[in-house]
């Protein structure tokens, strides 16, 4: 069975940007991320999903209900790529 991603996000969060052009990258880059279940929730919308969950800031990536990444300030556009590829191949394993 499919590992899910939850994918904790904002509508106006530039690092939410970032995560979403990495995501669109890795997903050209490697066909066998399109295969991920990813569930994305933003914030706004579901105040009480969210209350269940333990983070501060976002994006923030759960995979299986464990807190795999969680973006902090001051983090470039590589570097949050990078934290999503690494969920995304864990998912895969």
């Amino acid at each position: 069975m499919a590992k899910e991603i939850l994918f904790f996000t904002r509508d106006d969060c530039g690092y939410c940007a970032k995560a979403h052009k990495g995501i669109r990258e890795l997903m050209e880059e490697n066909p066998a991320y399109k295969t991920l279940h990813i569930r994305e929730v933003e914030e706004t919308r579901e105040p009480e999903f969210i209350e269940k969950f333990d983070y501060y800031a976002v994006p923030t990536l759960y995979l299986d209900g464990v807190k795999k990444f969680e973006a902090h300030i001051g983090m470039g556009y590589d570097e949050i790529k990078a934290a999503v590829k690494r969920v995304f191949d864990e998912a895969l394993d």
